[in-house]
């Protein structure tokens, strides 16, 4: 139950950070210059609403989480986040995909797998 915890936090995060992307799409650029002249556009921006609620409900479950596990076991989960962040933002934006960003995602999946074995021993 625990590791199902954990995937949903993860998940949870993932999916606030493609909803940012999606919100900041619809709202363009934005630089530390000109933050302020768009903070009227993104409070209205839905998209970044639902990354908020998003982000909330992650950090709910986290906090479950490591009241219950070490955060040494549970904060290796969050690799997961890059390789479903990268698979999705290949899909939904149309974003890069090279050889390289695929050998890592296998490089940080034989991690995980590697770094799991320590809760079976």
């Amino acid at each position: 139950m625990n590791t199902i915890l954990i995937l949903l936090s993860v998940l949870l995060n993932c999916a606030a950070q493609l909803l940012i992307r999606k919100g900041m799409l619809v709202e363009g650029e934005v630089g530390l210059q000109n933050m302020l002249s768009h903070v009227g556009s993104m409070i209205t921006n839905l998209w970044l609403w639902g990354a908020m609620l998003c982000f909330l409900g992650s950090i709910l479950l986290w906090i479950v989480v490591l009241s219950r596990v070490e955060v040494s076991y549970a904060y290796v989960f969050n690799s997961i986040g890059y390789v479903v962040l990268t698979i999705c933002a290949y899909w939904l934006f149309d974003e890069s995909m090279s050889v390289y960003k695929i050998v890592g995602m296998i490089v940080v999946i034989l991690g995980l797998i590697i770094m799991s074995f320590h809760s079976q021993l």
